[in-house]
């Protein structure tokens, strides 16, 4: 039975994909991610933000044919999960106690604002050390 990281960012489009994504590319035996966002945007414009194909592609992955569109976080995908990380602190620590508070203290939480704050190439890059060190830990070496 696989265990799951759940990675959680406020509009699932953009860093929780591409977290999500990238761990599965990588395969960490035994486990799989999912990922889903606090505050969806409908500003969005389809099931996910063009750079972060292109980013796993730039990594040598390939990109699935289809991909739905985001998600909304609810109790059960927190429940379900062996493992849940937000990828913004500041951003969503707030949402998570105002949604979800006995979640808040029971997640990890990055350290990968969104593009008002931080550019693109920072934030894949912080997200692929984070993956990087999780699959480590995840599987023991």
């Amino acid at each position: 039975m696989k265990r799951t990281v759940l990675f959680v960012c406020t509009g699932n489009y953009y860093r929780s994909r591409y977290a999500e994504l990238l761990f599965n590319a990588m395969q960490v035996k035994g486990w799989q991610a999912t990922s889903r966002g606090l505050a969806l945007s409908s500003r969005n414009r389809g099931s996910i933000w063009p750079p972060v194909l292109e980013r796993l592609q730039q990594c040598g992955f390939t990109t699935p044919d289809e991909l739905p569109l985001p998600r909304t976080l609810c109790e059960a995908d927190l429940a379900q999960a062996t493992l849940v990380i937000a990828l913004n602190e500041p951003e969503h620590r707030p949402l998570m106690q105002q949604r979800f508070p006995a979640w808040a203290d029971r997640i990890a939480y990055w350290q990968v604002p969104d593009t008002d704050v931080l550019e693109p190439e920072p934030a894949f890059q912080r997200i692929e050390a984070g993956i990087a060190a999780l699959q480590k830990e995840l599987s023991g070496s």
